[in-house]
């Protein structure tokens, strides 16, 4: 039999305490019955004797510390989970709000999820393809990897993640591919750009969206990447899918723990973060990955803005600490017209070793990697040099690399927001532009390779374009 507790002791912010309690757990779900018949839902998030501080999901606008009723579910929060979840759209809390009704649920899961048994985790193989070829190329993305893009306020992330989104493939044995989009504290045209980016790609029947608005309560926003990767969990280890689960912005979501954490009273630490950031964003983080015997897998990109484009801030430094490499977004290049404005060299993927090459992609792109990085580094030494001394003082081989860097640029990074380039079209792309460069300068890639692929004669055509 379930209690109603009548009144409360204290309102503060999204939170609201009520004393003398009992049989109450931690994270339990309650229901908070206003005066006017309204119910808002809450869970408690801390308890002390037969004290309860508990946060109300819509706020608590309009409750009062007397005309209220307060009744514990005895259950944390739970999401309904169906094949049927495909092709819809929710608030942040895994309501629908697409105007298409509730769905049926198969199951109902805790989107607090449960920690994958580290010897039942399956090493990442095979990449899923983005279509981008700076990241195809020069940061695979790996199935059950999680890879975040660290972008700048009033970048282009929003414009990749929706291209990934659109274009987004598994390689290898293929199967079922979805997609798990959860946008936190998001405006609400970014909201309807997604929504219509998505429907008129055709790619809505795959995607599964939670959407959190800048006006939505913050608590909601605490919420949404958990009832996303509950939902991604089910399609994967349940229905065999290989998800692709795409979280931004993280920062907004730091942002709100970071309120909430203040009007509980704690502590604050690095920029006033909570001092369990990182414990709350591995929690979120380490629920990629693949299970041994199961078919599905969950691979995660989480989206976030820099403050002041600073990468040591303590989101994308902590992130960096959890994930397997990042994708950095660069502000010149996105302010001189460059798209994808993707900065190769600080990015990085520490598991693109162990799916690209024979058996994976083609034989040639490891090699052909390494040797882009390479000499894409030395073209940063060149234009240093040639701000300098000027670029008709430079040596022919430091132009040669400096033609190189702008092949690479401008036909190998910048692309259409819809053009979808196979893996094959990527690595040509990359072997036209190091075509320009003497072969004896290419050191990383080994004599067979060369012979197959580097193309002396259209480095003749090529020089005649530039």
């Amino acid at each position: 039999m379930r209690i109603d507790y009548i009144g409360l002791s204290e309102i503060n912010g999204p939170l609201v305490t009520l004393e003398r309690v009992s049989d109450v757990g931690y994270d339990e779900v309650c229901e908070i019955t206003l005066s006017t018949g309204k119910r808002r839902m809450g869970r408690v998030i801390l308890l002390e004797g037969g004290r309860a501080v508990v946060q109300v999901f819509e706020g608590t606008h309009g409750i009062s510390l007397e005309n209220v009723s307060t009744r514990f579910t005895g259950r944390p929060m739970m999401l309904p989970l169906s094949r049927e979840m495909l092709g819809r759209v929710f608030d942040g809390a895994g309501k629908p709000i697409d105007g298409l009704g509730s769905i049926f649920p198969q199951e109902t899961r805790n989107i607090n999820g449960s920690a994958i048994n580290p010897v039942s985790r399956q090493y990442p193989r095979s990449c899923i393809y983005t279509g981008i070829s700076a990241i195809d190329g020069m940061s695979t993305l790996i199935r059950g990897q999680k890879l975040p893009i660290f972008s700048g306020a009033g970048m282009r992330h929003n414009e990749v993640a929706a291209q990934i989104v659109k274009q987004a493939r598994v390689g290898g044995d293929g199967g079922e591919f979805a997609i798990v989009f959860a946008a936190m504290g998001v405006k609400n045209d970014a909201a309807e750009f997604f929504r219509r980016d998505f429907e008129d790609a055709g790619a809505l029947q795959r995607v599964v969206m939670f959407l959190n608005l800048a006006s939505d309560p913050i608590i909601e926003r605490i919420l949404t990447p958990r009832c996303a990767l509950t939902a991604a969990e089910y399609l994967a280890f349940t229905l065999g899918f290989h998800v692709l689960v795409i979280m931004t912005d993280m920062t907004s979501y730091c942002e709100a723990l970071r309120e909430f954490s203040s009007s509980k009273g704690e502590i604050p630490s690095r920029k006033g973060y909570p001092s369990y950031l990182y414990s709350d964003l591995a929690s979120l983080y380490e629920r990629a990955g693949m299970i041994k015997d199961c078919p599905g897998s969950v691979t995660q990109v989480p989206v976030l803005t820099m403050p002041n484009d600073d990468i040591t801030h303590p989101i994308p430094d902590l992130t960096g600490y959890i994930t397997e490499g990042q994708i950095v977004l660069d502000r010149d290049m996105d302010q001189s017209k460059l798209y994808p404005p993707i900065a190769v060299l600080p990015s990085l993927s520490r598991l693109m070793k162990d799916g690209i090459g024979k058996g994976f992609t083609r034989e040639d792109h490891p090699a052909l990697s390494n040797q882009l990085f390479a000499s894409y580094a030395k073209v940063q030494e060149a234009r240093a040099l040639a701000g300098v001394i000027g670029e008709d003082e430079l040596s022919e081989l430091d132009k040669k690399y400096l033609q190189f860097g702008r092949l690479f640029e401008e036909n190998f990074v910048k692309q259409q927001p819809d053009e979808n380039r196979t893996i094959d079209q990527t690595l040509e792309e990359g072997w036209k532009a190091l075509s320009v460069l003497p072969p004896d300068e290419l050191d990383r890639i080994d004599a067979v390779l060369l012979k197959k692929y580097y193309a002396q004669e259209g480095a003749m055509a090529l020089r005649g374009n530039i």
